[in-house]
């Protein structure tokens, strides 16, 4: 994708727009997809990702999300202020994307709706940015709509994507339906109306987990209703639990066929040691942003083809 291709939202500065431009390429690598490498989880889910039967013992270890991001092709690594602040010194050529809000899933809820409220705001993450010359590229907040604090959770959204198009930041949004009064959180009507509401919001990509049919299976063609209702909004999808290798590059292929605009994927990668973690998201990578097919990019991941 050219710059001029993109469509720039009004509320990024004329002076701030260049900035933009060169976030939002750096985050797609020029393709209009984003293929973002999710290391939010070390709060989101404790360390049940990173320790235990079937994960590499290395993942345990944070700096090991850093030598992933480092060593392959990926858009943008999001993760948290504060372990960027810890590590990032040692890999200062990795994109970011600084996740705003966390939350455990300690809280079920059957106990009490989901809130995940901003740890930082914009502002903070733009003096970072200045103090650290490194390359973030946006920042990214998770909502839940459906939640009886969505309230609290969409205007606090609403200021930060604003505030991040101030400064010339990419804004990626979190959106899954989530509380009592959501009965199926993988409806697919119920996730286009996820990924209407963070068009709504102004945000860049939509991350929405994938819907599943009636059978309770997922199917790609189910996402064409988000892509819609998301409009200029770009929708991105979960990876979801570790899977077979060819299983995931199939499935990212089917949803880049009906408009998804990329993945947002975490414990498929983190859970390998590192070498195969590199080739699995330069075979992610190849997909999402170089168009190629599933044959191509397992032959990337088996180590028989370059990029």
């Amino acid at each position: 994708m050219l710059k001029s291709d993109i469509k720039v939202p009004v509320d990024v500065p004329k002076d701030k727009v260049e900035e933009y431009l060169k976030n939002y390429n750096l985050a797609t690598d020029g393709s209009g997809r984003l293929f973002l490498f999710a290391g939010d989880q070390k709060v989101e889910h404790l360390n049940d990702d990173f320790y235990g039967p079937g994960i590499a013992p290395e993942d345990n270890d944070p700096e090991h999300l850093f030598r992933i991001a480092s060593k392959s092709k990926i858009g943008a690594f999001a993760t948290q202020l504060g372990l960027i602040a810890r590590y990032a010194m040692d890999y200062p050529d990795v994109n970011y994307i600084v996740k705003i809000n966390s939350k455990t899933h300690l809280i079920k809820t059957s106990q009490m709706d989901p809130i995940s409220t901003a740890w930082v705001d914009v502002e903070d993450v733009i003096r970072f940015k200045e103090q650290t010359g490194l390359k973030i590229v946006g920042v990214g907040y998770t909502i839940y709509p459906g939640s009886e604090y969505e309230y609290i959770m969409l205007r606090e959204a609403a200021k930060i994507v604003n505030q991040a198009h101030r400064y010339g930041l990419i804004a990626v949004i979190w959106s899954y339906p989530r509380g009592k009064a959501v009965k199926d959180e993988r409806d697919p009507h119920l996730i286009a109306g996820a990924a209407g509401v963070a068009a709504c919001l102004g945000a860049d990509f939509v991350k929405v987990n994938p819907p599943k049919n009636a059978e309770g299976k997922e199917e790609a063609g189910l996402l064409k209703e988000a892509v819609l209702a998301a409009g200029r909004t770009k929708v991105i999808c979960a990876g979801g639990k570790s899977v077979e290798v060819r299983e995931f590059l199939q499935k990212l292929y089917d949803q880049i066929q009906v408009g998804i605009a990329g993945n947002a994927t975490g414990r498929n990668i983190h859970q390998k040691p590192l070498e195969e973690a590199i080739r699995f998201c330069n075979a992610i990578y190849a997909i999402t942003v170089k168009n190629y097919t599933v044959d191509e990019a397992m032959k990337i991941y088996e180590g028989k083809m370059s990029l």
